[in-house]
C-alpha cells in the first residue's frame, strides 16, 4: 500500500519513516510512504499557506488553493485522504484495520486554526487520535501511519497481532523476559512451568484482570466464553476482598 503525507513540515518524517520497523517495511517493499509539501503549491510569494479568517476571530486558517493543489498532486481514483483534526472520528484499531485494505492513504495535516471549510469537499473522512489539541497534525499523522504499516501484511509476524490490545476487545496480558528475578520481584512461576494450558489460562484472566480494572468498556462489547464468565466471576471477587 501507499501513504503520502500533505504537510507544510515534511522535514518532520525524514528520521520516523527511516528508522525500525517502518524502514523495515519500506526496504522489503511492503508499503511506500512519502510525502507532498503543501507550501510548494502555493502562489502567494512570501509562501504563505494561511490567513487571518472572514469575520475576524484568533489565530490562522489554512488556505484552500495549496491544500487542494497538493491533495490532487497525488491522488488517484483509489485514493482515501483523511484529515487530522480533533474535531474528527476517534482513531482505533478496528480503523487501522480497515485503513490498511486501502491502496493509498492521504493523511493531511491540518495546522493553526485548521483548514478553509471549502477543502472539506476533498475529503473522504476526519480523524482524531484523542480528545486533545496538537500544534498540528503532524504527530497524529506518524501515529496513524506507524498504527497502519505494523498491519501490513509481512510487517511483523500474524501471530503478534492476535494477542495484542484491543484484539477481541481485550487489554493484553502482563509480559516478562530474563533475567527471572528484579529488585527481589520474581516472574510468575506458571511463566517458568512450561505448562501451556496453565501458561494460557494465565494470560487470559489477567487480559480480563487488566481489561476490567482499566477499560471495562471494552467489555461491553464482548462475547464470554463459559471460562471467561468464571475468571470474571474470580476477579470480581477479588476486588471485593482486597477493596
Amino acid at each position: 500500500m501507499r501513504i503520502t503525507i500533505a504537510t507544510i513540515f515534511p522535514e518532520m518524517f525524514e528520521g520516523f519513516i527511516s528508522t525500525s520497523i517502518i524502514k523495515k517495511a519500506v526496504l522489503k517493499g511492503l508499503v511506500s510512504i512519502d510525502t507532498v509539501d503543501i507550501r510548494s503549491f502555493t502562489k502567494d510569494k512570501h509562501r504563505r499557506v494561511d490567513d487571518y479568517p472572514f469575520g475576524g476571530g484568533q489565530g490562522l486558517v489554512m488556505m484552500a488553493q495549496p491544500v487542494i493543489d497538493a491533495i490532487n498532486s497525488v491522488k488517484t481514483d483509489n485514493s482515501k485522504v483523511i484529515y487530522l483534526t480533533p474535531v474528527g472520528q476517534v482513531f482505533k484499531q478496528t480503523l487501522a484495520k480497515e485503513f490498511v485494505t486501502f491502496s493509498h492513504v492521504i493523511l493531511l495535516c491540518g495546522h493553526y486554526e485548521g483548514i478553509d471549510e471549502r477543502i472539506m469537499k476533498h475529503v473522504d473522512m476526519c480523524l482524531s487520535i484523542g480528545d486533545f489539541v496538537l500544534t498540528g497534525g503532524e504527530v497524529a499523522a506518524m501515529v496513524v501511519t506507524d498504527a497502519i504499516v505494523r498491519l501490513v501484511d509481512g510487517v511483523i509476524a500474524e501471530a503478534s497481532h492476535q494477542q495484542e490490545s484491543f484484539e477481541q476487545d481485550l487489554l493484553e496480558y502482563p509480559q516478562y523476559t530474563r533475567p527471572a528475578e528484579v529488585d527481589g520481584e520474581k516472574v510468575p512461576e506458571v511463566l517458568l512451568s512450561g505448562n501451556h494450558e496453565a501458561i494460557r489460562k494465565w494470560r487470559l484472566k489477567q487480559s480480563l484482570r487488566k481489561t476490567y480494572l482499566i477499560r471495562p468498556d471494552l467489555l461491553k462489547k464482548r462475547l464470554f466464553s463459559k471460562e471467561e464468565r468464571q475468571m470474571l466471576l474470580e476477579i470480581e471477587s477479588e476486588k471485593v476482598e482486597n477493596d
